[in-house]
């Protein structure tokens, strides 16, 4: 007998997101990933939760429909991370013509799963807040509903939901070797330690190194993939309303300004064909000076490269002949041979769904529960999208030493399991030694214990943006208290 029922290979997005349905229906599932959880491409996406309406315009309409279901079963299991939003294209004449522009958001609206977001509108930017950010040329805008996301955190917290749900999920551990018979044999070093596991199923989730993985340890055909880079940029805060600017460039792409961890705004996403390393990639400065250039032609203060504080780069694969955003699931099984799933590529909206097709494909070779991760709330999640403000006051209310914009943080990330990280302390001093104004001993512990952080760099980047303000002399204080914590048990 094997000793898992599916083995998975990468802890991105995609792999997560596998574990969490397996184990909920009854697999016994292992998730080996070599670095940290959601540590490549499933950290650099755009943060959209959303139909895509670049996708509406190429006549995607039964894919924007499908999106847009997802959207609602979002709001509805992880109201902590995503969080609705209203997205504002400012009108520009040398772009789509307004007619189109209004044309396509109601079609927009009518492909809407019933959601209590607000319909789109057009507005008079010259009299609304929204314009006071824009170049005065702009007098129309159009305004419509959709979504943002913590990218990194919904990795983690759909790893933490497969766990509590029985996945063994191994961070720090790398699958070398895997032999195909009616069971897969896997070699696995396992943070120095070599073991042999055995599954009856193996899904090869490893993102841009799908290609690599079969290739090397599956020795199978790669797929016929390519890689793609996606980059963003981060600059200080260009406005203060809490709107999603949609730019429409010159050459016909949206770009998105977005809102960013209170202080920052987020610009992209500029996509490139990609040769190289995965694991070193960075931005060109070329993307860079495009961004800068696509915002400036709509908001009043100039954004130049020198304005920007960081980027965000990821590689994903995408297959060959398609668009950015599809995904691929490959399903391969023959007589006496162990079924294998190759999963790449697509975007964070459609995630869950891909995930419950692709386990789906299995139920020929055992038993299992239907489909579920629809109408089950992520670790945290157990309340209503629109009492977000609510839980941010109740938050408060307890641990009364919470600053606004701290309970903010803290409830976003996590949710009604917020008592878990902070407990009964009556004043911010019983939580341990503070990292900056925002991070806490008793958080940092939490982030290991419970949620694989075994480095800095996963707490500051991953599990919060808390690296974008964080002096360096707090970030040395922070490595030397995480090499201090005495071998924190794994989770999962």
């Amino acid at each position: 007998m094997a000793d898992y029922d599916l083995a998975i290979i990468g802890g991105g997005l995609n792999g997560v997101s596998l574990a969490r349905d397996a184990a909920g229906r009854g697999l016994r599932v292992v998730l080996f990933e070599q670095g940290d959880l959601g540590g490549a491409a499933s950290s650099a996406t755009p943060r959209l939760i959303h139909g895509d309406l670049s996708v509406l315009e190429r006549r995607g309409f039964c894919r924007v429909r499908r999106a847009l279901a997802e959207r609602r079963i979002w709001l509805a299991i992880a109201p902590h991370l995503v969080r609705p939003m209203r997205f504002v294209i400012p009108a520009h004449s040398d772009a789509r013509p307004p007619w189109l522009l209004r044309a396509g958001l109601l079609l927009y609206d009518r492909l809407s799963s019933p959601s209590g977001l607000p319909p789109s509108a057009s507005i008079d930017i010259t009299h609304h807040p929204v314009g006071n950010a824009l170049k005065r040329p702009f007098g129309t805008a159009f305004e419509y509903s959709d979504c943002v996301v913590d990218d990194s955190r919904l990795v983690v917290l759909t790893a933490l939901d497969a766990a509590e749900r029985g996945a063994a999920v191994r961070t720090g551990a790398r699958c070398v070797r895997a032999d195909r018979t009616d069971i897969w044999r896997l070699a696995v070093v396992d943070r120095g330690h070599r073991r042999t596991i055995t599954a009856r199923a193996l899904a090869n989730t490893s993102g841009a190194w799908a290609s690599t993985v079969a290739e090397t340890v599956l020795r199978l055909p790669q797929p016929a993939a390519a890689p793609i880079q996606m980059s963003q940029i981060i600059v200080p805060r260009l406005f203060d309303s809490d709107n999603v600017y949609v730019f429409q460039n010159s050459d016909g792409r949206l770009i998105f300004a977005s809102p960013f961890e209170r202080e920052f705004t987020l610009i992209g996403t500029v996509t490139n064909e990609f040769t190289g390393d995965p694991a070193i990639v960075a931005m060109r400065g070329a993307d860079v000076s495009y961004l800068c250039e696509a915002v400036s032609r709509y908001f009043r203060e100039r954004v130049a490269p020198a304005d920007v504080v960081r980027t965000v780069s990821g590689v994903n694969l995408v297959p060959a002949s398609a668009r950015r955003g599809h995904g691929t699931t490959l399903f391969h099984a023959r007589r006496r041979k162990a079924p294998l799933i190759t999963m790449f590529g697509g975007d964070v909206t459609t995630s869950r769904l891909r995930a419950e097709r692709a386990v789906t494909k299995l139920t020929p070779f055992y038993p299992m529960s239907p489909p579920w991760t629809a109408g089950a709330a992520l670790p945290g999640g157990d309340f209503a999208w629109d009492r977000f403000d609510t839980e941010v006051d109740l938050a408060r209310d307890r641990w009364r030493f919470l600053s606004e914009a701290q309970a903010q943080r803290l409830v976003a990330a996590y949710g009604s399991r917020l008592a878990v990280v902070l407990g009964e302390a009556k004043t911010r001093g019983e939580l341990g030694p503070a990292f900056g104004p925002e991070l806490t001993g008793a958080e940092v512990r939490y982030l290991m214990t419970r949620e694989w952080a075994r480095f800095p760099d996963d707490v500051l980047w991953r599990r919060s943006k808390l690296g974008l303000t964080m002096p360096a002399a707090d970030r040395e204080a922070l490595a030397a208290f995480m090499a201090g914590v005495n071998d924190p048990p794994r989770p999962g």
